[in-house]
């Protein structure tokens, strides 16, 4: 989906001009993957313009910066300050926004701790991801050819720049061959997730979703969903699922900051369920837009006002 540009972007502590945030083509992040990042969205509601659990998104986007031993030169504070200015300045009532921190210029090698820390929040209007006739009608899926990273050969629960190479391979491989979407399995054969979503399926009234031992990230969405859950009295129950499982599954759906909510009507040709969004899903979707957009008090909290 194109970008469609906007006015400013925050670079280095200061907003810039869309054209001027540029960096140097020697930038270690580029030839290494070394950065890491968030998706975060912004919602138009009736008190006005808010960001979806940003507080929760800042804090992994330092939990991921910690593991690649990147020191964010910016206070959590300051940064959820750049989120709210950008959609702020840039006139925006919804929005996709996207902080990154990254390896700078300076330094090349595989060492990379010399290297400075650049910081980026940018911000866009972004439709939903897979579609609006995906969150109407649901998407076909395909398990992919490619194994999602093992958890012991790149820290899985990590959203770094470089690893997403192994969901790109992922998400060419099912477009290529007509599907919305793939499904990603860990280096046992169990499924993990979609190539930027979590999966989850609902059996008997109950919704399975794979652990973070299957090299999964733990998703923000994914953790709205269990409180959604909860609160229509479903329960979730996280354990080690197999492409079989899908395919006897109720019903089936995917989440992420992107996707939001998508039920998912079709695996590897098997249809599941009717083939139909079902009506857990259904639920789940209706009270996620809820909290999204300032109808549900009690998740008012979750809402930080730009």
């Amino acid at each position: 989906m194109p970008i469609q540009e906007v006015s400013k972007i925050w670079f280095n502590g200061k907003l810039v001009n869309w054209h001027d945030a540029k960096v140097h083509v020697l930038t270690h992040g580029l030839h290494y993957g070394t950065g890491v990042f968030e998706g975060i969205r912004a919602y138009e509601t009736k008190r006005g313009t808010a960001v979806f659990r940003l507080t929760d998104h800042l804090k992994r986007f330092y939990r991921s910066a910690k593991i690649y031993f990147m020191e964010i030169p910016y206070s959590l504070d300051e940064l959820r300050e750049a989120c709210k200015a950008v959609v702020r300045e840039n006139g925006l009532k919804s929005a996709y926004i996207r902080p990154i921190a990254f390896r700078g210029y300076g330094e090349m090698g595989l060492y990379p701790l010399n290297s400075p820390v650049d910081v980026v929040v940018a911000a866009w209007s972004w439709g939903t991801y897979l579609g609006d006739e995906g969150i109407r009608n649901g998407i076909r899926v395909k398990t992919s050819s490619f194994r999602r990273i093992d958890v012991n050969t790149i820290p899985a629960g990590v959203k770094a720049t470089g690893q997403y190479i192994n969901s790109v391979l992922a998400k060419i491989e099912a477009k290529i061959a007509g599907y919305d979407e793939a499904v990603m399995l860990d280096s046992r054969g169990m499924v993990s997730e979609g190539s930027g979503e979590n999966i989850f399926m609902v059996r008997n009234n109950v919704i399975y979703t794979p652990s973070t031992a299957s090299g999964i990230l733990e998703g923000i969405t994914r953790d709205t969903v269990f409180h959604i859950a909860e609160d229509i009295g479903v329960k979730v129950v996280e354990r080690d699922l197999t492409r079989i499982d899908f395919y006897y599954a109720d019903e089936a759906f995917m989440t992420g900051t992107a996707a939001e909510v998508v039920p998912v009507i079709e695996m590897d040709n098997y249809k599941i369920g009717d083939g139909k969004p079902g009506p857990i899903t259904r639920k789940i979707q209706e009270e996620f837009y809820k909290i999204v957009k300032g109808e549900s008090e009690k998740y008012s909290h979750w809402l930080e006002a730009v």
